[in-house]
Protein backbone atom coordinates (compact mmCIF):
# COMPACT_ATOMS: atom_id res chain seq x y z
CA UNK A 1 0.00 0.00 0.00
CA UNK A 2 1.36 3.51 -0.86
CA UNK A 3 2.96 5.34 2.07
CA UNK A 4 0.65 8.35 1.63
CA UNK A 5 -2.40 6.11 1.95
CA UNK A 6 -1.05 4.50 5.11
CA UNK A 7 -0.26 7.86 6.72
CA UNK A 8 -3.69 9.27 5.77
CA UNK A 9 -5.49 6.31 7.32
CA UNK A 10 -3.29 6.41 10.42
CA UNK A 11 -3.77 10.12 11.07
CA UNK A 12 -7.54 9.99 10.57
CA UNK A 13 -7.75 6.99 12.89
CA UNK A 14 -5.50 8.58 15.48
CA UNK A 15 -7.36 11.88 15.55
CA UNK A 16 -10.87 10.39 15.56
CA UNK A 17 -10.44 7.31 17.78
CA UNK A 18 -10.73 9.15 21.09
CA UNK A 19 -13.08 11.87 19.89
CA UNK A 20 -16.78 10.90 19.91
CA UNK A 21 -17.04 11.10 16.12
CA UNK A 22 -16.45 7.45 15.03
CA UNK A 23 -13.03 6.49 13.76
CA UNK A 24 -14.35 3.37 12.00
CA UNK A 25 -16.93 5.44 10.14
CA UNK A 26 -14.24 7.82 8.90
CA UNK A 27 -12.01 4.92 7.82
CA UNK A 28 -14.84 3.45 5.75
CA UNK A 29 -15.47 6.82 4.12
CA UNK A 30 -11.85 7.28 2.97
CA UNK A 31 -12.09 5.04 -0.15
CA UNK A 32 -15.64 6.23 -0.86
CA UNK A 33 -14.65 9.89 -1.20
CA UNK A 34 -10.98 9.79 -2.25
CA UNK A 35 -11.01 7.07 -4.87
CA UNK A 36 -8.27 5.25 -2.99
CA UNK A 37 -8.41 1.50 -2.60
CA UNK A 38 -10.13 0.29 0.56
CA UNK A 39 -7.34 -0.19 3.11
CA UNK A 40 -9.04 -3.34 4.39
CA UNK A 41 -9.88 -4.49 7.89
CA UNK A 42 -6.29 -5.58 8.60
CA UNK A 43 -5.00 -2.00 8.33
CA UNK A 44 -8.08 -0.77 10.21
CA UNK A 45 -7.16 -3.02 13.12
CA UNK A 46 -3.46 -2.06 12.89
CA UNK A 47 -4.20 1.63 13.35
CA UNK A 48 -6.45 0.71 16.26
CA UNK A 49 -3.44 -1.02 17.83
CA UNK A 50 -1.48 2.21 17.41
CA UNK A 51 -4.19 4.10 19.27
CA UNK A 52 -4.16 1.37 21.92
CA UNK A 53 -0.52 2.15 22.69
CA UNK A 54 -1.45 5.82 22.97
CA UNK A 55 -4.23 5.22 25.50
CA UNK A 56 -2.00 2.88 27.51
CA UNK A 57 0.70 5.53 27.71
CA UNK A 58 -1.70 8.35 28.58
CA UNK A 59 -3.52 6.37 31.27
CA UNK A 60 -0.46 4.41 32.40
CA UNK A 61 -1.23 4.79 36.11
CA UNK A 62 -4.66 3.16 35.61
CA UNK A 63 -3.26 0.51 33.28
CA UNK A 64 -0.47 -0.33 35.73
CA UNK A 65 -3.02 -0.64 38.53
CA UNK A 66 -5.17 -3.02 36.46
CA UNK A 67 -2.16 -5.11 35.43
CA UNK A 68 -1.07 -5.58 39.03
CA UNK A 69 -4.57 -6.71 39.94
CA UNK A 70 -5.12 -8.91 36.88
CA UNK A 71 -3.81 -12.18 38.42
CA UNK A 72 -6.16 -11.82 41.40
CA UNK A 73 -9.06 -10.90 39.11
CA UNK A 74 -8.48 -14.01 36.97
CA UNK A 75 -8.68 -16.12 40.13
CA UNK A 76 -11.97 -14.45 41.04
CA UNK A 77 -10.47 -12.49 43.94
CA UNK A 78 -11.70 -8.92 43.46
CA UNK A 79 -10.42 -7.68 46.80
CA UNK A 80 -8.03 -4.91 45.74
CA UNK A 81 -8.47 -1.72 43.74
CA UNK A 82 -6.38 -3.11 40.87
CA UNK A 83 -8.21 -6.44 40.81
CA UNK A 84 -11.55 -4.63 40.74
CA UNK A 85 -10.51 -2.45 37.80
CA UNK A 86 -9.13 -5.41 35.84
CA UNK A 87 -12.27 -7.45 36.53
CA UNK A 88 -14.63 -4.66 35.48
CA UNK A 89 -12.69 -4.05 32.26
CA UNK A 90 -13.02 -7.74 31.39
CA UNK A 91 -16.73 -7.68 32.18
CA UNK A 92 -17.28 -4.60 30.02
CA UNK A 93 -15.71 -6.30 26.97
CA UNK A 94 -18.05 -9.32 26.94
CA UNK A 95 -21.04 -7.70 25.13
CA UNK A 96 -18.92 -6.32 22.27
CA UNK A 97 -17.28 -9.72 21.69
CA UNK A 98 -20.66 -11.48 21.64
CA UNK A 99 -22.22 -8.90 19.32
CA UNK A 100 -19.14 -8.97 17.09
CA UNK A 101 -19.38 -12.73 16.65
CA UNK A 102 -23.08 -12.38 15.80
CA UNK A 103 -22.42 -9.74 13.15
CA UNK A 104 -19.62 -11.81 11.64
CA UNK A 105 -21.66 -15.01 11.51
CA UNK A 106 -24.63 -13.29 9.87
CA UNK A 107 -22.53 -11.26 7.44
CA UNK A 108 -24.04 -8.02 8.70
CA UNK A 109 -20.60 -6.60 9.50
CA UNK A 110 -20.03 -5.98 5.77
CA UNK A 111 -23.62 -4.97 5.02
CA UNK A 112 -23.43 -2.16 7.57
CA UNK A 113 -20.37 -0.53 5.95
CA UNK A 114 -22.46 1.90 3.87
CA UNK A 115 -22.69 5.69 3.62
CA UNK A 116 -26.38 5.62 4.56
CA UNK A 117 -25.77 3.62 7.73
CA UNK A 118 -22.88 5.87 8.76
CA UNK A 119 -24.97 8.96 8.05
CA UNK A 120 -27.87 7.80 10.22
CA UNK A 121 -25.65 6.64 13.10
CA UNK A 122 -23.64 9.86 13.00
CA UNK A 123 -26.83 11.89 13.21
CA UNK A 124 -28.83 9.81 15.69
CA UNK A 125 -26.08 9.01 18.17
CA UNK A 126 -24.78 12.56 17.95
CA UNK A 127 -28.17 13.80 19.17
CA UNK A 128 -28.24 11.10 21.87
CA UNK A 129 -24.78 12.21 23.05
CA UNK A 130 -26.01 15.80 23.32
CA UNK A 131 -29.05 14.65 25.30
CA UNK A 132 -26.94 12.60 27.70
CA UNK A 133 -24.35 15.35 28.10
CA UNK A 134 -26.95 18.00 28.88
CA UNK A 135 -29.27 15.87 31.04
CA UNK A 136 -26.72 13.73 32.87
CA UNK A 137 -25.54 14.63 36.34
CA UNK A 138 -21.85 15.03 37.08
CA UNK A 139 -21.50 13.82 40.66
CA UNK A 140 -20.10 10.34 39.95
CA UNK A 141 -16.39 9.66 39.49
CA UNK A 142 -14.47 6.87 37.75
CA UNK A 143 -13.62 5.41 41.17
CA UNK A 144 -17.37 4.73 41.65
CA UNK A 145 -17.44 2.30 38.71
CA UNK A 146 -19.40 -0.84 39.63
CA UNK A 147 -20.13 -4.22 38.05
CA UNK A 148 -23.57 -3.03 36.99
CA UNK A 149 -22.09 0.08 35.39
CA UNK A 150 -19.44 -1.99 33.58
CA UNK A 151 -22.07 -4.33 32.15
CA UNK A 152 -24.36 -1.49 31.05
CA UNK A 153 -21.51 0.45 29.47
CA UNK A 154 -20.36 -2.77 27.82
CA UNK A 155 -23.74 -3.04 26.09
CA UNK A 156 -23.47 0.57 24.96
CA UNK A 157 -19.98 -0.18 23.63
CA UNK A 158 -21.25 -3.16 21.64
CA UNK A 159 -23.55 -0.85 19.68
CA UNK A 160 -20.41 0.87 18.36
CA UNK A 161 -19.79 -2.11 16.08
CA UNK A 162 -22.33 -0.41 13.82
CA UNK A 163 -20.14 1.95 11.73
CA UNK A 164 -20.56 5.63 12.47
CA UNK A 165 -21.71 5.09 16.06
CA UNK A 166 -18.32 5.83 17.71
CA UNK A 167 -17.06 3.51 20.43
CA UNK A 168 -15.81 6.42 22.52
CA UNK A 169 -18.94 8.44 21.88
CA UNK A 170 -21.43 5.73 22.78
CA UNK A 171 -19.64 4.64 25.95
CA UNK A 172 -19.31 8.27 27.03
CA UNK A 173 -23.03 8.65 26.33
CA UNK A 174 -23.83 5.69 28.57
CA UNK A 175 -21.57 7.01 31.32
CA UNK A 176 -23.10 10.49 31.16
CA UNK A 177 -26.59 9.00 31.43
CA UNK A 178 -25.41 7.24 34.60
CA UNK A 179 -24.18 10.51 36.10
CA UNK A 180 -20.42 10.36 35.52
CA UNK A 181 -18.65 13.69 34.96
CA UNK A 182 -17.34 14.44 31.48
CA UNK A 183 -13.67 13.75 32.19
CA UNK A 184 -14.48 10.60 34.20
CA UNK A 185 -16.84 9.34 31.48
CA UNK A 186 -14.10 9.83 28.89
CA UNK A 187 -11.53 8.15 31.14
CA UNK A 188 -13.70 5.05 31.55
CA UNK A 189 -14.47 4.96 27.83
CA UNK A 190 -10.77 5.07 26.98
CA UNK A 191 -9.87 2.35 29.48
CA UNK A 192 -12.69 0.15 28.13
CA UNK A 193 -11.12 0.34 24.68
CA UNK A 194 -7.99 -1.49 25.85
CA UNK A 195 -9.28 -5.09 26.14
CA UNK A 196 -11.41 -4.71 23.01
CA UNK A 197 -8.52 -3.49 20.85
CA UNK A 198 -6.22 -6.16 22.31
CA UNK A 199 -8.68 -8.85 21.23
CA UNK A 200 -8.89 -7.41 17.69
CA UNK A 201 -5.13 -6.98 17.47
CA UNK A 202 -4.55 -10.58 18.55
CA UNK A 203 -6.77 -11.83 15.73
CA UNK A 204 -4.87 -9.67 13.22
CA UNK A 205 -1.49 -10.90 14.43
CA UNK A 206 -2.63 -14.50 14.18
CA UNK A 207 -3.88 -13.97 10.63
CA UNK A 208 -0.69 -12.20 9.52
CA UNK A 209 1.57 -14.87 11.01
CA UNK A 210 -0.55 -17.66 9.54
CA UNK A 211 -0.49 -16.18 6.03
CA UNK A 212 3.15 -15.03 6.36
CA UNK A 213 2.20 -11.83 4.59
CA UNK A 214 5.35 -9.78 5.14
CA UNK A 215 4.00 -6.80 3.19
CA UNK A 216 0.88 -6.67 5.34
CA UNK A 217 2.94 -6.85 8.53
CA UNK A 218 5.20 -3.97 7.38
CA UNK A 219 2.25 -1.81 6.29
CA UNK A 220 0.50 -2.52 9.58
CA UNK A 221 3.56 -1.49 11.59
CA UNK A 222 3.91 1.81 9.70
CA UNK A 223 0.21 2.59 10.07
CA UNK A 224 0.25 1.73 13.77
CA UNK A 225 3.23 4.04 14.42
CA UNK A 226 1.62 7.08 12.78
CA UNK A 227 -1.71 6.32 14.47
CA UNK A 228 0.05 6.21 17.85
CA UNK A 229 1.51 9.71 17.49
CA UNK A 230 -1.65 11.36 16.19
CA UNK A 231 -3.83 9.56 18.77
CA UNK A 232 -1.66 10.63 21.68
CA UNK A 233 -1.88 14.27 20.57
CA UNK A 234 -5.66 14.11 20.04
CA UNK A 235 -6.26 12.36 23.37
CA UNK A 236 -4.17 14.87 25.28
CA UNK A 237 -6.02 17.78 23.68
CA UNK A 238 -9.49 16.33 24.30
CA UNK A 239 -8.87 15.52 27.96
CA UNK A 240 -7.62 19.06 28.54
CA UNK A 241 -10.59 20.62 26.75
CA UNK A 242 -13.08 18.59 28.78
CA UNK A 243 -12.12 20.62 31.85
CA UNK A 244 -13.93 23.61 30.37
CA UNK A 245 -15.78 22.50 27.22
CA UNK A 246 -18.80 20.20 26.82
CA UNK A 247 -19.28 17.59 24.06
CA UNK A 248 -21.43 20.02 22.03
CA UNK A 249 -18.71 20.84 19.41
CA UNK A 250 -18.41 17.12 18.61
CA UNK A 251 -22.21 16.84 18.42
CA UNK A 252 -22.35 19.70 15.91
CA UNK A 253 -19.70 17.98 13.78
CA UNK A 254 -21.52 14.64 13.94
CA UNK A 255 -24.89 16.10 13.01
CA UNK A 256 -23.41 18.15 10.17
CA UNK A 257 -21.47 15.20 8.72
CA UNK A 258 -24.47 12.91 9.18
CA UNK A 259 -26.73 15.23 7.19
CA UNK A 260 -24.16 15.54 4.41
CA UNK A 261 -23.73 11.77 4.20
CA UNK A 262 -27.49 11.18 4.07
CA UNK A 263 -27.82 13.69 1.25
CA UNK A 264 -25.05 11.89 -0.64
CA UNK A 265 -26.56 8.47 0.08
CA UNK A 266 -30.07 9.29 -1.08
CA UNK A 267 -29.36 11.51 -4.07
Amino acid sequence: MPLFHLILVAIIQGVTEFLPVSSSGHLILIPRFTGLEDQGQAIDVAVHVGTLLAVILYFWSDVKLALTGLPRALMGRVDTEGAKLAFLLMISSIPVVAFGVLLKMTGLDEELRSIAVIGWTMLIFGIVLYWADQAGATERRAEDWSMRDAMVMGVWQAIALIPGTSRAGITITGARFMGYGRADAARLAMLMSIPVIIESGTLLAGEAIYTRNVGLILDSAIAAAFAFVSALLALTLMMRLLRSVSFTPYVIYRVGLGVVLLVVAYT
